[in-house]
């Protein structure tokens, strides 16, 4: 296959993955604490054109690849709810959560209370605290939510506060290094080993919104469409090109 149409075939592949992302992303716009998604493309060179009349750095063919996907991590607009059970993270922080897969990591911030008594994410999974989960009775109610994550109630008609857990937030040194899984979580790659945060602060009655920009993100969607169209123009014009060469030769008397 000719050069040209290796280097566009790599060209549309990448362009495909960028759209993946960027549809990913308007997806999510109105998902909570949803961190948004970067693509990261870079030149390949391979010593591909071996014909004599190239010469020097000439000799060498220019290859679009999908080099990562970066995790933007800035973070998004806060919403009031006045609903106690929801926080926002302000810092960068994350929840750490327990799911059937082990320990993960979120920022969205919108809590509930499930049948079993357990303070979850909204997608149900258990919000661990310094000593597991966070766990409340029957009888609990005007529930408080400190700003280091200090979780306490009043019991019955008691009017002394009791305090039911802690919430554990943790940060990473290399916070690219998380893995994006389903359900707004992140696992802890290779090398992201969580630490207990010190700096952040929850605030209650508050969630994070998705740090999405719609104008931004759909920007780049047309953007990624009129690429993937001109060059599809641009190859297939190539290709009636090449099979009008072809159909001219095929005519040419022996």
């Amino acid at each position: 296959m000719e050069n040209m149409l290796l280097v566009g075939l790599s060209r549309q592949m990448t362009l495909q993955r960028q759209m993946d992302v960027v549809a990913n992303n308007i997806a999510n716009i109105n998902t909570s604490g949803f961190k948004a998604e970067r693509t990261m493309f870079e030149e390949y060179l391979s010593p591909g054109a071996r014909e004599d009349n190239f010469v020097g750095r000439d000799r060498r063919v220019s290859f679009v690849q999908d080099r990562a996907t970066m995790h933007d991590f800035a973070g998004g607009a806060l919403e009031q709810t006045k609903n106690p059970l929801d926080v926002a993270i302000d810092g960068n922080a994350f929840l750490a959560v327990q799911t059937p897969n082990g320990e993960r990591y979120t920022r969205d911030g919108g809590l509930q209370i499930n049948s079993q008594g357990q303070l979850v994410t909204a997608a149900g999974a258990p919000v661990l605290g310094a000593n597991g989960p966070i766990v409340f009775q029957q009888t609990d109610h005007d529930i408080n939510i400190s700003q280091d994550g200090t979780v306490t109630v009043l019991e019955g008609i008691n009017r002394i506060d009791s305090v039911r857990g802690k919430i554990r937030m943790v940060n990473f040194a290399q916070p690219q290094r998380l893995v994006k899984e389903g359900s707004n979580l992140f696992s802890a790659g290779p090398g992201a080993n969580p630490q207990p945060s010190t700096t952040s602060k929850l605030n209650q009655g508050f969630i994070e919104k998705s740090n999405v920009n719609s104008v931004v993100e759909m920007t780049r969607m047309i953007d990624v469409t009129r690429a993937y169209t001109e060059l599809s123009n641009m190859l297939q014009s190539q290709g009636d090109a090449r099979r009008t060469a072809i159909e001219k030769l095929a005519d040419v008397p022996a």
